[in-house]
């Protein structure tokens, strides 16, 4: 009988901790997948952030290091300095990564450190309760905004995708959503093109994942979903901000050269 669906080998098999609805565990398994069928889980290493996602090594089946609050870009890059030949990725929520790890994202990608981040964007806080993030909307209600995000007193959205693209040291930049099953699926060809980009070599590749959050914004999930449609995507709009002429075959070709080249080196 031909197997149509099975779990993957890239998740520890452990059940989620996260709110029904939340998103977070559908790009947990993109990048699970992504390892596997890449044939990179052996020798992927994954630094896990603070927040709602702050135990993802209990969930990804691949080495994981735990960083301090917005330090996973750091982190990453001691790993990825030291073990050359492996792809090193972190996972970061909008408060750890545009907030407290601002200025760790932002000169790791014009360092162009040569790893793969994967970040989460639900507008807000979701550990702690539900508070105000640089990704907040305008007008949004949160626990630190009870009147809606108001530009004069709390300042705008931070597009991070855009923010990062105009960095030289970053190689690719996506923004994607993970909605419905048409936007899942770019999302994970997203994952896949982010760490070919790492295996070739050719700097920092950033993927931004549109999430919801239904417990903190109130919503029941599919209503989260339309929201996010409605209001977060014309703020944060989809698609390939740096990088978009790099194609798969592109990619696959100078990893193979890259390989040939490690090879003669060795000979």
């Amino acid at each position: 009988m031909a197997i149509v669906f099975q779990k993957t080998e890239g998740l520890t098999g452990k059940p989620f901790h996260y709110c029904p609805g939340c998103t977070h565990g559908i790009a947990h398994r993109l990048i699970a997948e992504s390892m596997v069928e890449m044939g990179i889980l052996g020798t992927t290493t994954g630094v896990a952030s603070v927040g709602c996602s702050y135990n993802s090594y209990e969930y990804f089946n691949c080495d994981m290091v735990q960083a301090a609050h917005g330090r996973a870009p750091a982190v990453a890059t001691g790993i990825k300095r030291n073990l050359k030949d492996h792809t090193v990725f972190t996972y970061q929520g909008d408060g750890d990564l545009a907030s407290i790890g601002c200025a760790e994202i932002i000169h790791a990608a014009a360092r162009g450190e040569k790893i793969c981040v994967f970040f989460i964007n639900n507008a807000v806080y979701g550990m702690t309760s539900g508070q105000m993030a640089p990704t907040t909307l305008l007008g949004q209600v949160t626990t630190t905004s009870p009147f809606g995000r108001d530009a004069s007193y709390q300042g705008y959205p931070i597009n991070v995708a855009e923010l990062l693209s105009n960095l030289t040291g970053a190689a690719y930049v996506e923004r994607v959503s993970l909605t419905d099953f048409k936007n899942i699926n770019n999302a994970k060809k997203a994952v896949q093109k982010a760490f070919k980009v790492q295996q070739a070599g050719l700097g920092f590749a950033f993927v931004e994942f549109l999430s919801i959050c239904p417990t903190n914004w109130g919503k029941e999930p599919l209503e989260a979903m339309e929201w996010l449609k409605e209001k977060m995507i014309p703020q944060y709009p989809l698609g390939c901000f740096k990088g978009e002429d790099l194609t798969v075959q592109s990619l696959d070709e100078m990893i193979a050269a890259k390989k040939a080249e490690a090879g003669e080196v060795k000979a």
